[in-house]
Formats: C-alpha cells, sequence, structure tokens
C-alpha cells in the first residue's frame, strides 16, 4: 500500500473513531446519567463532563497519530539515517534494519539503499581485490625484469672495460638480444594485462579458418625450431570456421607453443597440434612431450602470477600472466580454455571455439 493511502485511510480512521467514541459518549450521558428538568450542577457537570471528554478524545486521536507516523515513517527514516551515517564513515557491513517487506515507497527506499550498499560492498571488494593483484604485479614484474636488466648491464659493464676480445663481445651482444627481448615480452604482457584488467583492449571479431589459420603459425615455429617435430591434423577434410580476433587467438596460440617449447628437455622432442568439431563446438589440442605440470599445480596454472615449480626450473620461467591472459583472451571469444597433463607423459591444452558457421 502507498504512503499517501496510508496516509488517507489513516486520517479516516483517526476522525471516524473519536466521532464515534464522542457520539456514543453523548448519547450515554443524555440517556443515564443526567435528569435536565433539575437545573443548577447537573447542567453544570454535563458540561464539564462534555468538554473533558471531548479533550480526551483529542488527545486519544493525536496520539494514534503519533504513534502511526512513529511506526511506518519516523522510525525507518531513522534507521535509514544510521545506515547512511555508517556507510558514510566506511562501515559498509550495517546492521541497522531495513523495511524490506514494505511494499509503499518507503519499503522501495529501503530496498533501494540495501541494493545501493550491496553493490558498494561488491565494488570494495574488487577495489581490494585489484589493490592485491597491482601488489602482486610490481612484486612479480620487478623481479622479473630485475633479473634481465642486472644481466644486461654486467654484460655492458664488461665490454666496456676493455678485457673482452671481439668474440667475447659478439656473443655478449648476442646475449643482451636475448634479454632484451625477454625484456620486451615482459613489457608487452604487462601492458596486455593492464588493458585486460581495465577492459580496454579492443577486440576485432572476423570469421577464421581455423586450420589455414593453425598451419601458417605452425610453418613459421617449424622454420626457428628445426630440431622439433611438429605434425598437425584435422579430424574432417571440411573447414573449421570461428568468429575470433586473428591478431589475439594468434598470440594465445603462441604462447602455448612457447610454453610447450621452452620446458622440453627430451632428446626427441615434439608438439603436435589437432583440431576437431564435435556439436558446433572446435578444439584445438597442443600436446606436448615434456616434463608435464605436477597434479598440485596443474588446478592453478591459469590463476594471476601462478608459476608451476616445473616453471621454476627455468631462469626464464615466465612472469605468471601468459596463461591468465590467454584465458581471458579466450574467454572473450566465448571459449574456454583447459588443461590437462601427466609428469613425464606431457601435456595438452585445449581450446574451445564456438563455430561460425553459416
Amino acid at each position: 500500500m502507498s504512503i499517501s493511502k496510508r496516509f488517507i485511510r489513516s486520517n479516516i480512521t483517526i476522525v471516524l473513531i473519536p466521532v464515534i467514541l464522542f457520539l456514543a459518549f453523548e448519547a450515554y450521558l443524555l440517556l443515564y446519567m443526567f435528569d435536565f428538568s433539575v437545573e443548577g450542577n447537573n447542567q453544570l457537570t454535563f458540561v464539564s463532563i462534555h468538554l473533558g471528554g471531548m479533550l480526551l478524545l483529542i488527545l486519544l486521536a493525536n496520539g494514534l497519530f503519533l504513534y502511526y507516523a512513529m511506526k511506518n515513517f519516523i522510525r525507518p527514516m531513522k534507521q535509514l539515517t544510521k545506515a547512511a551515517e555508517e556507510i558514510s564513515a566506511g562501515e559498509t557491513e550495517t546492521d541497522a534494519p531495513f523495511e524490506q517487506m514494505r511494499k509503499d515507497e518507503v519499503g522501495k527506499l529501503a530496498d533501494s539503499f540495501e541494493r545501493m550498499r550491496l553493490q558498494l560492498v561488491e565494488s570494495n571488494e574488487v577495489q581490494d581485490k585489484y589493490a592485491e593483484n597491482r601488489e602482486k604485479l610490481l612484486l612479480n614484474m620487478s623481479n622479473e625484469l630485475k633479473i634481465p636488466v642486472t644481466f644486461i648491464k654486467e654484460q655492458i659493464e664488461w665490454i666496456l672495460s676493455g678485457k673482452a676480445n671481439k668474440d667475447d663481445i659478439l656473443t655478449s651482444i648476442r646475449a643482451i638480444h636475448v634479454k632484451s627481448i625477454v625484456l620486451d615480452r615482459l613489457i608487452e604482457e604487462l601492458f596486455q594485462h593492464s588493458e585486460l584488467d581495465m577492459g580496454r583492449l579492443a577486440f576485432d571479431f572476423k570469421r577464421v579458418e581455423l586450420r589455414s589459420f593453425l598451419v601458417e603459425i605452425m610453418e613459421e615455429f617449424q622454420m626457428e625450431w628445426e630440431e622439433i617435430a611438429f605434425t598437425f591434423k584435422a579430424e574432417k577434410v571440411q573447414p573449421y570456421e570461428a568468429k575470433a580476433d586473428p591478431k589475439q587467438l594468434r598470440r594465445v596460440i603462441i604462447h602455448l607453443l612457447n610454453n610447450s617449447l621452452k620446458h622440453m628437455e627430451k632428446d626427441l622432442k615434439m608438439v603436435d597440434v589437432y583440431l576437431t568439431e564435435n556439436k558446433g563446438v572446435i578444439s584445438i589440442e597442443v600436446t606436448d612431450n615434456g616434463p608435464g605440470i605436477l597434479s598440485h599445480d596443474l588446478p592453478h596454472i591459469f590463476e594471476l602470477f601462478y608459476q608451476s615449480q616445473e616453471a621454476k626450473k627455468f631462469s626464464e620461467g615466465g612472469s605468471g600472466l601468459g596463461l591468465p591472459i590467454s584465458k581471458r583472451i579466450i574467454e572473450e571469444h566465448d571459449g574456454e580454455i583447459k588443461a590437462e597433463s601427466r609428469i613425464g607423459h606431457g601435456t595438452t591444452m585445449t581450446i574451445q571455439l564456438p563455430s561460425d558457421k553459416l
């Protein structure tokens, strides 16, 4: 019931109840208490009681109105005021009760206030999470950047000392170049993570034929890694078309291939890419015969800044951003990425994307 209807009903009630009581009181006095044939004290007493009764009824009506106003308006307003003061002081977990079961304007106001409070709590939790992530990001990136920067500094100081011959200088320059590539990769991952985190990374979705797309990427890797056997298989001859951003999807595939190649220590190094489609879902499986991932590491590899025990064995183990970024990119494609692994038997990374056939 709306506030206006409540007021109308209360006003009618406050008027009718005193009038009815007054008329009943008057009738009782007139019919049963006084004999007006006798002049004098009876008339004076009647007038006095009459006026006293009217005053009592007025006080009763006023009391009913005040009780109604206190119960239905003033008390909820005080509760909301108290809650607002607590929230403005930073106490979002207020225990102030709200009139949430009411269907009038006060109830709607209380509901709106409670939704606002819950959104503020959620916003504070998100901000705390962002602050924690930024702190982790700074700590991890500072550690990751320190290693190549220190190495480059030492190599340059050694060259400038004049103790290195021509061949040593060329070797140092090559090593500096490799470390500069590592730095460039770290900075690029940091930049991409920031864009994804703020929702500013732009995606340019197109229909992509995944067979030719994957073959092109693998041919580039085969030219660079001649000692590794690359294999590509597709379940069907038909085109595998998906709606994707070629640049971002390429980034994910390259990261998965680099991860596989970086951790390989066997003499026979193999990477297999298998393309399938089932019920409108296209799956890209990247399988290697590397060392595998420990069972307690596997559930966490897509978490921000997480590095598995195997990755930590390598001096350039990574920033812990590559797989989380890949996961976010695939999710932007309405897809999914997952991992399966056994120690000593390699790892399979699977990307699933919705098909985009005409």
